[in-house]
This record gives C-alpha cells, structure tokens and sequence, in this order.
C-alpha cells in the first residue's frame, strides 16, 4: 500500500485480510511523507515499511517511483492499492504493477477529480450527492481509470468537510478491501473504459 494520511483505510484493510479467506495479504507499506501518520499503523501490524520523499531524490520523480517500485517488488508486492496517497504516480511505478493498482478517491468520479481536496470542492459546488470510487489507475488519465466501485453518500444541508468526510470515510472502509478482494481474485474484466465482473456484465 501506499499511503500519505492517518491510515484508516490501511487498518480496514488490515481488519479484512485478517479473515482467512480474504486472497490477500498486506505485504508492504510505503509513504512519500517521513512524518505520516499511517506509519504508525503498519508498524503496529509488524508490516516493513519505507518512506520515499522526494527531496531524497533532488525532486527527479520518476527515480524516486523506481525506488519505490523496486522495493516494493523486493518485498513481493503483485498488487498495489493508493490509500490518501497524495502524489500522481509516474512511469517506473505505472509499469511495474501494470492493470494491478488500485486507487481510492472521495468523490464520485469522474466529478472532482484530480485533487485532494474533493470533499470541499463538493460542498462549494452544491452537490446534493457525493462519496467515494475505487478505480483502476493508467497512464491516460488523472483519477480517470476505469472504475471499479462506487458508493454514494447524500450531502446533508448542515455539513462541513469534517463531517462529511467522515461519512464518505466509513464508505471507503468497506469498499476498498471489497475491491481489492475482486482484484486479488482475479475477479474483474475490463472492456474499454467498463469494468465488470468475471462471469457478469457483457
């Protein structure tokens, strides 16, 4: 996993592998961040964990994502998941997990994207519906992949971005592993920009 935050979605996804027949494992964590707080979480679970800022790499980002890339496979990641991991990933880390990274955005994809900050971008505009998408990511598209779950969450008329964040957050907690699980399983197909289920859909 790679994360920038708290590391909520990384304990849900820790609560979800420890049921014994959920297909993966947590093999690794990574930040961009020395000061993350997710950090914490993996450690407490006995996970390795590195961090990769970039000024250790005089801000050249594709060397930092090979180095990132190159630990995590040393580590025996096959399957990469993006928790409120807050950098846009470049080619080293696109094409060593190639159709096998997984990120979360809180938002309703595709509004919003491309931004941390989409809770408030959805408060400003109004919306009277938002919540959270798990997507594939590509080279193509900023938080454009194909998408692979969504769940709403209606936006109360006395909402902040705490308070509704906090209801998209308690979505993203089920959705991620459930996602991650599919993946692992070798459950989704992909046709153009459409996502289905082996056995479903077209």
């Amino acid at each position: 996993m790679l994360v920038s935050g708290t590391g909520s979605n990384l304990r849900a996804i820790l609560d979800a592998t420890a049921s014994p027949d959920f297909p993966a494992v947590v093999a690794a964590v990574a930040t961009n961040r020395t000061t993350c707080p997710g950090l914490a979480v993996a450690r407490a679970a006995d996970l390795p964990t590195r961090s990769f800022p970039a000024s250790t790499f005089s801000g050249d980002l594709e060397a930092r994502d090979q180095a990132v890339a190159s630990w995590l496979l040393s580590e025996g990641v096959s399957l990469l998941a993006l928790a409120g991991y807050d950098r846009i990933l470049t080619r080293p880390l696109l094409r060593a997990f190639p159709g096998r990274i997984l990120n979360l955005h809180n938002s309703l994809l595709p509004a919003f994207a491309g931004t941390m900050h989409a809770v408030q971008e959805a408060l400003n505009h109004g919306v009277k519906l938002t919540g959270c998408t798990v997507h594939l990511v590509d080279e193509d598209y900023l938080d454009g992949g194909p998408i692979v779950m969504q769940a709403a969450v209606p936006v109360e008329d006395n909402d902040t971005v705490e308070t509704l964040l906090q209801r998209i957050h308690e979505q993203e907690w089920q959705l991620f592993p459930r996602a991650i699980a599919l993946l692992a399983r070798g459950e989704l197909r992909v046709e153009g920009r459409r996502v289905f289920r082996a056995g479903r859909g077209q």
